[in-house]
């Protein structure tokens, strides 16, 4: 912990120091040989340093949330480490001006990732999670690997700004550049955790929720970043900024409408996570790249913010069950205020920061492509209808059993949550200061009573909505059909289970009667033709050197009357 601190005070000191500075680029050679120059560059930006702030300080927070959240776990010490090991590659990837560095760094978030969702390893669920969340993020970080050695051999280098210059003259097929825009893409989908590779982050919450705050603010927010600097390299490839279209809308509608079934307080968060994710992505693949970091901002701290606050309830309680909750609000008043303000700052409830996210994308998008706002409108609706209801069954109604006592948490935990409360009434004033709010006169009205009225819109229909917990599914069949597709991510776990998984085991089994029977059988076959052919010489040996010459000699004879017999068969063909 104590180097965090050092991390977001040397942090915020170069922040200051760079602020009305140009980017500056620092080249470190790693490895040089011959023609072999590995190296890679780091980039000082007032873009990259506030990453870097913002890493820190989230990182900061839910390490000193942490103290109180795992106070009675065991190997303590085990997860504080793999935090900072965390923190360190999200670090380096926010200043990083290479692709060779920046795949090395994600790389070493796929790990951590795997051994926090797996700290508590005896636990089956968690081992599954674990395992799943690194499978599925190697399918896209092997295809990225791919761009990465194409880039290499096309481009000449790895370093971002080289690869700029590159790709304004770069002359490629459209099969090439489709190829290698995909690829591209396929590394920060399963960061962020996007249509098809979404799967992982729902199942990744059975791991402690410090690591989820880190996880739904930063890990996912790590993975945009990249693919906003990957925006020169994928404008090569007008189908790859389509795809980036479709994945991102595809993810952000679906995400937010399974969250709204969930009854799991934290997965019901990680598909809203998915989905603002979605939204990035959209906005990338519309070369909206200001909008996709402003976004990424506001979305991080309200996002922490959220998970903090579940946590809170989840450690009081013992439970994760929305069904289970309920009149938490009395008790537990810093953790409902954290709530409500978090889940403020996710939708577009002005005058907060995801207002002016929005409404930035909106405004520019009203007259070009229209059916942006409606994206945009439904997701955010729907996110107010979602935090709605979750905040109903949780904070508001009567109690019950397992929350008439609830205390409220210890200031380890409240702590954090007070600060980032007030940072996410903050944010305006910050975009402001940076000079990312607009002017007055330029606001379209219309589309900000839009966006304002979609949260309207959510919030009323999330509170007034009957919530029967008596029953987990509506006794109407049609609602109950919705109920389940919803629940269940539209059984696209099972369709991955009876295409993709039912297809790796069919070869697997191909595999493995393959090299039983035909590897393993020739093999067995040599030997057993050798011991044989052993055990039927041992009888006709003499021991007397005659026997042996006449062996050879028929031998010999044998061979030599093949190879005349050969011979003559090939001077009577016509050629």
């Amino acid at each position: 912990m104590l180097t965090t601190v050092l991390a977001f005070a040397h942090s915020l000191f170069v922040f200051n120091m760079i602020w009305d500075r140009e980017p500056e680029k620092l080249l470190v050679t790693w490895f040089k040989a011959a023609d072999l120059d590995l190296s890679f560059a780091l980039e000082l930006s007032t873009v990259s340093i506030g990453a870097t702030v913002l890493i820190t300080g989230l990182s900061l927070l839910a390490q000193v949330y942490a103290l109180g959240y795992m106070e009675k776990d065991w190997s303590l010490a085990r997860f504080f480490a793999l935090l900072g090991f965390f923190e360190a590659a999200l670090s380096a990837l926010a200043i990083s001006d290479s692709l060779f560095f920046s795949y090395g760094l994600l790389e070493v978030l796929t790990l951590s990732t795997y051994l926090l969702v797996g700290f508590w390893y005896a636990q089956p669920l968690v081992v599954t999670a674990a395992r799943d969340a690194f499978l599925t993020k190697r399918v896209g970080d092997l295809l990225l690997l791919m761009a990465v050695v194409t880039l290499s051999t096309l481009a000449g280098s790895l370093n971002f700004s080289d690869l700029y210059e590159w790709a304004q003259t770069a002359n490629l097929s459209p099969m090439t550049s489709t190829l290698l825009g995909f690829a591209l893409i396929a590394g920060p989908a399963g960061k962020c955790a996007q249509f098809p590779l979404h799967l992982w982050l729902d199942e990744a919450m059975e791991g402690p929720n410090p690591a989820s705050v880190m996880r739904n603010s930063l890990v996912v927010a790590g993975g945009a970043y990249l693919l906003y600097k990957f925006q020169p390299l994928l404008a090569l490839s007008p189908v790859a900024l389509n795809a980036l279209v479709v994945m991102g809308t595809v993810t952000a509608i679906g995400a937010t409408l399974v969250s709204i079934a969930q009854i799991d307080i934290k997965r019901s968060l990680s598909h809203s996570t998915s989905a603002y994710m979605g939204l990035v992505f959209l906005a990338v693949g519309l070369q909206q790249g200001g909008v996709a970091l402003m976004l990424l901002l506001t979305h991080a701290i309200a996002k922490a913010l959220l998970f903090m606050s579940s946590g809170s309830v989840i450690l009081t309680t013992q439970s994760q069950d929305l069904t289970e909750m309920g009149g938490l609000w009395s008790r537990m008043p810093a953790t409902t205020t954290a709530f409500v303000v978090g889940s403020a700052g996710m939708v577009t409830l002005l005058p907060l920061g995801s207002f002016w996210a929005m409404l930035a994308w909106a405004d520019g998008f009203v007259n070009i492509s229209p059916w942006v706002i409606g994206v945009l409108l439904l997701v955010n609706g729907l996110t107010a209808l979602n935090l709605t209801r979750v905040f109903r069954l949780v904070f508001w109604g009567k109690p019950q059993q397992k929350t008439r006592r609830t205390p409220e948490v210890g200031w380890q935990m409240a702590l954090p949550m007070v600060i980032l409360t007030v940072f996410t009434l903050l944010v305006p004033l910050m975009l402001q200061q940076w000079y990312l709010l607009p002017n007055w006169e330029s606001i379209n009205w219309y589309v900000a009573l839009a966006l304002f009225t979609s949260t309207v819109v959510g919030v009323s229909i999330g509170s007034t909505v009957h919530l029967h917990k008596a029953w987990s599914r509506s006794r109407i069949l049609a609602w109950r059909f919705v109920q389940d597709l919803l629940g269940y991510d539209f059984y696209i776990d099972r369709v991955y289970r009876l295409t993709v998984v039912g297809a790796v085991a069919l070869l697997s089994k191909i595999s493995a009667w393959s090299d039983r029977y035909l590897v393993d059988g020739l093999v067995n076959l040599v030997g057993f033709a050798t011991i044989l052919g052993g055990q039927t010489l041992k009888y006709s040996i003499s021991g007397q050197s005659q026997g042996y010459m006449l062996t050879i000699l028929a031998v010999v004879s044998v061979l030599g009357l093949f190879i005349s017999w050969s011979s003559g068969l090939l001077d009577k063909l016509p050629f």
